[in-house]
C-alpha cells in the first residue's frame, strides 16, 4: 500500500513525497527532522497505529493530516476527525485497479488542506466583501435548519451540535460530505456526543424535531413532511450534494429557513443559498479564520446571498438560539 499510494503521489501535478513511515513511531521520528506540508496517515499501522500518532502530531506540529482509512475502522476514522484530521480517503477495496475518480479526489484533498503559503497550485484573489447581499431580515421564527459541509466539516458539526439542549423546537437537516458507510459512524457519534437526537436519514420517514444526517451515496431532499433519498448524478462531484437539499427546503420553509454552509472544499451549496434567498430564507457562511478549507463558504460569500460571515463559535451559539 505505501508503494502504490506513493506512486500515485510522485505522477501528482507540483506533489513530492518526502518521506515514508513504516509505522507512528518511525513517522514520529521523521516528522522532528523535518515537517511536510501534509502528513498522510493510516489508521492500521503496527508499534504505533493511526489515532495514536495522530494525537502527538497534533499535540506538537501544525500540519495538516489526512487519514487513510478501510470502511471497516470508520468508528475510528471518526474519532480521528475529531481530534484534528483534517479529512480522510477510503482506501480503494482493490489496489490493483484503482479509479481515476478516487485519484482525483484524493489529489483534490491535498491540495486543498495544504498551508496557503506553500499551497502546489496558482494562488487566487482573496475572497471578496459581501456583494450587497439582499437584504433579508433573520426569521422572527425559525422553521428549520439546513447545514452543508465538507473538509473540516465532522469536527465542526460535532462543535455545534453538541451544544445544543433539548428539546428542539426545529428540525435540523446535515448534508456532510462523506462516503457510504461512514455516515451511519458519524451520525451515531454526534448522537453520543450531544443531548439531542442525531440519526442517520431514512428514505420516505415523517420529519419531526431532530437532527438527520444525509447517508453517504445518497442526495437527501425534504418534501410533504418526509424524507426523500435518492441516487441521481453527483453534483460538483460529490453525493450527497448540500445543493439538493437547500434548494428542496427552500421551497418547504421559506423565509423560515435558516441556512448554514461550513468549512469545505469546492462550491457546493452557494447555488443551493441562492434558491434560499430567493425564497425569502436566510443565510450565514462560516468565516475563513475559523475553517479547515474556505472553498465553499468563499463561493456562498461571492454569489452575493450571505446575510452573515460568522466564527464557528458564534454559529454555534446562534444555532442554539434559533432552535430553542
Amino acid at each position: 500500500m505505501r508503494k502504490v499510494v506513493t506512486d500515485l503521489l510522485e505522477k501528482m501535478p507540483n506533489v513530492k513525497v518526502s518521506n515514508v513511515a513504516r509505522n507512528g513511531k518511525q513517522a514520529l521520528a521523521l516528522l522532528e527532522d523535518e515537517q511536510p506540508d501534509v502528513v498522510l496517515l493510516d489508521v492500521e499501522m503496527p508499534i504505533l497505529n493511526g489515532l495514536e500518532t495522530l494525537k502527538i502530531i497534533k499535540e506538537k506540529y501544525d500540519v495538516p493530516v489526512i487519514m487513510l482509512s478501510a470502511l471497516t475502522n470508520k468508528e475510528v476514522t471518526i474519532e480521528a476527525l475529531n481530534l484534528g484530521a483534517a479529512d480522510f480517503v477510503e482506501k480503494p477495496t482493490n489496489i490493483k485497479e484503482i479509479q481515476n475518480e478516487w485519484i482525483r479526489d484524493f489529489y483534490g484533498k491535498i491540495k486543498n488542506v495544504a498551508p496557503k503559503k506553500q499551497r502546489m497550485v496558482a494562488t487566487r484573489e482573496p475572497v471578496t466583501p459581501l456583494k450587497n447581499p439582499q437584504k433579508i431580515q433573520f426569521p422572527t421564527k425559525v422553521r428549520g435548519v439546513v447545514i452543508g459541509a465538507s473538509t473540516g466539516g465532522p469536527k465542526s458539526l460535532i462543535h455545534i451540535i453538541q451544544e445544543l439542549d433539548t428539546p428542539l423546537k426545529v428540525p435540523i437537516f446535515i448534508v456532510q460530505h462523506m462516503p457510504k458507510g461512514f455516515t451511519t459512524s458519524f451520525a451515531q457519534r454526534m448522537n453520543d456526543e450531544s443531548k439531542v437526537e442525531v440519526k442517520e436519514a431514512v428514505d420516505g420517514e415523517l420529519i419531526m424535531n431532530k437532527v438527520y444526517l444525509c447517508p453517504g451515496d445518497y442526495h437527501m431532499t425534504i418534501a410533504d413532511g418526509r424524507i426523500a433519498l435518492n441516487q441521481d448524478a453527483k453534483v460538483h462531484g460529490t453525493r450527497p450534494a448540500v445543493d439538493h437539499l437547500f434548494r428542496s427546503a427552500a421551497k418547504v420553509y421559506g423565509s423560515g429557513l435558516v441556512a448554514l454552509i461550513l468549512t469545505g472544499m469546492g462550491k457546493d451549496g452557494a447555488a443551493g443559498m441562492k434558491q434560499v434567498a430567493q425564497y425569502g430564507g436566510y443565510n450565514i457562511a462560516q468565516s475563513k479564520e475559523t475553517s479547515v478549507v474556505f472553498g465553499m463558504p468563499k463561493h456562498a460569500i461571492e454569489s452575493g446571498v450571505v446575510q452573515e460571515v460568522l466564527d464557528l463559535d458564534v454559529i454555534g451559539d446562534k444555532l442554539k438560539q434559533m432552535v430553542r
